[in-house]
C-alpha cells in the first residue's frame, strides 16, 4: 500500500522529503495529468505547493477496498486499474486512469471510500493532494472542482460501459477493448503484460486470453511473447474490437477534451 503516516511530519521534514522526490521527478512534473494540465495558472499556481510527487510501482496498491481515501493521486506516468473482489477471492477490473484522470474520487463524493480496490498495472508517477484541501474547491466550485466533476462522469461512462462489454461481447472483442484501452495511457504500442493478468483483469480463465491473443496474433494485428504484447496493427484492432472502446473514448474526448498545456509562468514546474 502507499505509504500511510501515522504521524503529522513538520514542515522541514515534509519539505525535504519532498525535495528528495522532486529531484527522482524531474521529467514529471504535475502538469503532465490532464486535469491538472487544464487549470487556469492561477489556480494552479495555488494547488502546487500541496502536491506531492509519488513513484508508482507495479503492482502497488493505491487503495485497498473500503479504505478511506485520504489523497487524489493525479497520475503523470502509468495506469492504475480499478477493480471490484467477491468473498472468495475472484476479481475483476471496472476501469482504467492513466494521466487523464485520478484515483481517489470517491474523497470528494462525499462516500470517504468504495468496495472497489486500486493497484497499479503500469508503472509509473503520481502527484497526490490531502482530501481535505478539496473542501474549499468545492465549497466555491473553483475550476478543479468543476473538472473532477466532469472526469468522474466520464469514469462512470467508463465503468458501465465495461460492465455491459463482460456480459455482452466475446472475449476477444474485451481484449481488444482492453489492449486499446491500455496504449491510450502509454507511451508506446508496447505493452509488459502477461496472459494471467490480462485474465486477472478481464474477470476470466488464462486460457482464454492465450486463445483470443493467438487468434489475433495469426490474423496480424499484435505479437506477443512471455509477458509482453506489441500492437502491429491499431486500425486493425479497432476494427476487431466491439464498440464499447469507442463508446467510452468518445464520451471521454466530450467531457474532457484535449487540454491546452498552460503558459510558462512564474510557478515552479
Amino acid at each position: 500500500m502507499l505509504e500511510r503516516h501515522s504521524f503529522h511530519p513538520s514542515p522541514e521534514t515534509r519539505s525535504a522529503s519532498w525535495d528528495r522526490e522532486r529531484a527522482v521527478s524531474a521529467l514529471h512534473t504535475p502538469r503532465q495529468n490532464h486535469l491538472l494540465a487544464a487549470l487556469p495558472g492561477e489556480d494552479y499556481g495555488r494547488l502546487f505547493p500541496d502536491l506531492e510527487p509519488v513513484r508508482l510501482p507495479l503492482g502497488r496498491t493505491v487503495h485497498r477496498a473500503g479504505d478511506l481515501e485520504k489523497y487524489l493521486y493525479f497520475l503523470t506516468a502509468g495506469i492504475v486499474s480499478r477493480f471490484c473482489a467477491t468473498k472468495n477471492g475472484a476479481s475483476a477490473e471496472c476501469a482504467l486512469t492513466g494521466s487523464e484522470g485520478v484515483i481517489g474520487v470517491a474523497s470528494f463524493l462525499g462516500g470517504a471510500g468504495t468496495p472497489c480496490g486500486a493497484v497499479v498495472l503500469s508503472a509509473g508517477y503520481a502527484y497526490r493532494l490531502e482530501a481535505e484541501l478539496l473542501k474549499d474547491e468545492f465549497e466555491h466550485g473553483g475550476p478543479l472542482a468543476h473538472l473532477l466533476l466532469l472526469y468522474t462522469q466520464a469514469l462512470l461512462t467508463q465503468t458501465g460501459q465495461i460492465a455491459v462489454c463482460n456480459r455482452l461481447h466475446s472475449l476477444e472483442q474485451q481484449l481488444c477493448r482492453w489492449l486499446l484501452s491500455s496504449l491510450d495511457r502509454l507511451p508506446s504500442n508496447e505493452l509488459a503484460v502477461t496472459h494471467e493478468l490480462i485474465a486477472h483483469e478481464l474477470g476470466v480463465r488464462r486460457e482464454g486470453v492465450t486463445e483470443a491473443a493467438g487468434r489475433l496474433q495469426k490474423a496480424g494485428l499484435i505479437h506477443y511473447a512471455r509477458g509482453h504484447i506489441a500492437v502491429l496493427d491499431r486500425p486493425g484492432l479497432e476494427a476487431q474490437a466491439c464498440e464499447c472502446y469507442a463508446v467510452i473514448k468518445r464520451e471521454y474526448d466530450r467531457l474532457l477534451p484535449e487540454y491546452r498545456p498552460l503558459p510558462v509562468l512564474n510557478w515552479p514546474l
